[in-house]
């Protein structure tokens, strides 16, 4: 597993880049960005090096943040790549919550938020694995 930063915002001009002012500000490197909205408020979900304490400032600052664990799991990049492995993952009883995918250097991965314990265990038995961070170019500590 790793963290993802999860950041509630008011759905407005300049939220978004006050975010990325800050962490920038703060060091964070962020690696992917995703941000899903609704008429009031958006939710930005970051993959970055230091999840842990970029959540910290963020909370620090009065925005709603919090680190999630989510899995990492590559995928092949080709036509059809992704849904070979939804299909995988069906097949163990695996179910997507939300995902996004990213590219860090030469790997296409997903990040998948994943229901249906031991998510591990049901990995293995789909024949594959999840990706820790150091392969994802995150230092594996805060």
């Amino acid at each position: 597993m790793i963290d993802q930063v999860t950041v509630f915002l008011p759905n407005e001009p300049g939220e978004l880049a006050g975010v990325a002012a800050l962490l920038g500000g703060r060091g964070v490197q962020m690696h992917t960005l995703m941000v899903a909205d609704t008429a009031d408020y958006g939710i930005v979900r970051i993959i970055c090096d230091t999840p842990i304490a970029a959540a910290r400032a963020l909370a620090e600052h009065g925005y709603r943040a919090a680190a999630t664990q989510v899995t990492a799991l590559e995928v092949d990049n080709v036509p059809g790549g992704l849904a070979q492995m939804l299909t995988r993952l069906a097949n163990v009883g695996l179910n997507v919550e939300y995902a996004y995918c990213a590219s860090i250097g030469d790997r296409t991965f997903d990040i998948v938020k994943l229901t249906g314990e031991p998510i591990e265990e049901r990995l293995l038995r789909a024949g594959m694995r999840e990706l820790a961070p150091t392969e994802l170019y995150i230092p594996d500590v805060e």
